[in-house]
């Protein structure tokens, strides 16, 4: 048996993620099993800069620093052979986004790539789908960020269309989330799903996972149309502070889970799902499977 740690670095527009893994290979077994060995999570909301100003702050170019710097020394003490840092819609949006990675790179040696939203997509759907997805059947993958939702048509096991679209939850509470682009996603995911009967969706993010966890349903069991939008009117009714104190939310989840459910829901609708699985997956476990396999 050998036994492998890898890293992935998520730095998103709500937040910085470090995900370690524990990749085992054995020789009486077909595949690689990939065991969660720790999992970190900084609230470092950088679209909070970027869809308003237009660029990220000094203050969190300084944190971004400092977590990265963190995130080298507890990948040392873990052992972690490999890694990966990728960047999502608020770092390639923002005017020095480059310029932030060179800085941070040169003061603790942490390369960060800022990927395109067709990228970002590809290494999140990249993730093992095979326990939730029936082949003959048709799925829309969603993932909801910070700063973009990024859409997979996918049906009898081959992608149909995919698209990234500048629709997130930071974005939103940001009032950068504009009209048009919402019509967009309307006609695309109409349009790509016409002709799928039977459709249901799966849900990637934190908020969709947090959502799933409130629910107490059972792993591999999906959430219903229904009872995100009972749950939807729920949340909208609790103040942030209700949301923080009674459901325990953390303050950087407690606004921006209301925009996520938004877009659940609407991307049901408009592609006639009544039923969404939620695997609990997301960038990081992608970039952790494209970087054990090479393509990273």
């Amino acid at each position: 048996m050998k036994i492998e740690k890898l890293a992935g670095i998520d730095i998103g527009s709500n937040a910085i993620r470090l995900l370690i893994v524990n990749v085992i290979t054995d020789k009486d077994e077909d595949a690689p099993s990939f065991k969660k060995s720790a999992i970190i999570r900084v609230p470092i909301r950088l679209g909070a800069d970027t869809f308003i100003t237009g660029k990220i702050s000094d203050k969190n170019a300084l944190r971004m620093q400092k977590a990265m710097s963190a995130f080298k020394l507890l990948m040392d003490v873990h052992g972690v052979k490999k890694y990966k840092a990728c960047a999502t819609s608020a770092m390639r949006e923002a005017t020095n986004g480059v310029e932030v990675v060179e800085s941070i790179f040169n003061k603790t040696g942490i390369e960060i790539d800022i990927i395109d939203g067709k990228k970002e997509a590809e290494i999140i759907f990249s993730t093992d789908l095979s326990s939730i997805i029936d082949p003959d059947k048709s799925h829309l993958y969603v993932d909801v960020g910070g700063g973009s939702t990024e859409i997979t048509v996918f049906s009898n096991g081959k992608i149909i269309n995919s698209k990234s679209f500048k629709i997130g939850t930071v974005r939103y509470i940001s009032k950068k989330s504009k009209h048009p682009i919402w019509i967009e996603m309307e006609n695309w995911i109409k349009e790509n799903t016409q002709n799928l009967k039977n459709l249901s969706l799966i849900g990637s993010g934190g908020n969709i996972n947090k959502l799933f966890k409130m629910s107490g349903e059972l792993m591999g069991k999906p959430l219903s149309l229904i009872y995100l939008k009972a749950h939807y009117q729920f949340l909208k009714k609790m103040s942030y502070e209700d949301r923080i104190i009674e459901l325990g939310l953390n303050p950087d989840r407690a606004d921006v889970i209301i925009p996520a459910t938004k877009i659940f829901i609407s991307t049901m609708q408009w592609s006639g799902a009544y039923k969404i699985y939620v695997p609990k997956i997301g960038l990081a476990d992608g970039i952790i499977k494209n970087l054990y396999f090479n393509k990273l």
